[in-house]
């Protein structure tokens, strides 16, 4: 069984800086994917970064030159630098994962649970 494990997120105020981890463990061949959605208070989930392996890596125009998204293949593990924060980019942060294993080696989704980040003065 695959687990995602996010942390990083909190309390920062604007111009602040965070940094948002993703931690994937079990049976793992191949993490496709790796990407970084949000979702504000009473809107839909969006796409705020992806990083697909032969892809070039996706930022919502929203968060361009502001955060960067980056990958440990050989620790399975997703991170999201997050600079000159706004308090528009409140919401919970969920990671998510297409990976091969051996029960799936054409590939699987995972969704991490979700970690708050909160931009305020």
């Amino acid at each position: 069984q695959v687990q995602l494990v996010e942390s990083g997120g909190g309390l920062v105020q604007p111009g602040g800086s965070l940094t948002l981890t993703c931690a994937a463990s079990g049976n793992i061949m191949t993490v496709r994917t790796m990407a970084w959605y949000r979702q504000a208070p009473g809107k839909q989930r969006e796409l705020v970064a992806d990083d697909t392996i032969g892809i070039r890596t996706k930022y919502a125009d929203s968060v361009k030159g502001r955060f960067t998204i980056s990958r440990d293949n050989d620790k399975n593990t997703a991170t999201l630098q997050m600079n000159t924060l706004k308090p528009e980019d409140t919401g919970v942060y969920y990671c998510y994962f297409d990976l091969a294993t051996p029960t799936f080696p054409m590939g699987v989704e995972y969704w991490g649970e979700g970690t708050l980040v909160t931009v305020s003065s």
